[in-house]
């Protein structure tokens, strides 16, 4: 009787963390409305004003239906957006037409692919040029550790500018 009770006090923060996620899916998540990203016409465009702040432009790259990345952008992205980061959002398998860095029309999609991003969510980091100036986040990380690991990034980002 005493194992089961054991299993439980070691794996608590992982099952807690499951009914976290398990409750948003199911109930929280329905009656709020979702947190959204913009979703840019022009990276070019985004780039620009992005540099006369004197910031990188972060892309979240995310998947329809990602828990990881709907959790990644209500409690953090949508946040440092609002106050006034430059984010925008690509989606994987997405037909959308945007215009890439260097101003030629391609699709959310084709640009992921392009950069070789096969999980959701990745966050790249673009300066000038439309190079990443810092290494990617990719995947959900662990949630204690998801906001130092972008604050980490985006000091390191504002410093390679």
């Amino acid at each position: 009787m005493k194992e089961p009770i054991l299993y439980f006090a070691s794996h608590r923060r992982q099952f807690l963390g499951l009914v976290t996620l398990a409750w948003a899916q199911v109930g929280g998540a329905q009656s709020v409305m979702p947190a959204l990203l913009p979703s840019p016409p022009s990276l070019q465009i985004e780039l620009a004003k992005a540099l006369q702040q004197k910031q990188a432009l972060i892309v979240m790259v995310s998947l329809e239906g990602c828990a990881f990345c709907r959790i990644a952008r209500s409690s953090h992205l949508v946040p440092m957006q609002k106050a006034g980061t430059p984010i925008v959002q690509l989606d994987m398998r997405s037909v959308q037409g945007v215009l890439d860095f260097q101003g030629r029309a391609t699709t959310h999609d084709q640009l992921i692919k392009q950069w070789r991003i096969s999980v959701a969510p990745t966050l790249l980091f673009f300066g000038p040029g439309g190079k990443e100036v810092v290494e990617r986040m990719e995947g959900g990380y662990l949630p204690d550790f998801y906001g130092p690991y972008l604050e980490e990034r985006l000091l390191k980002a504002r410093q390679a500018l």
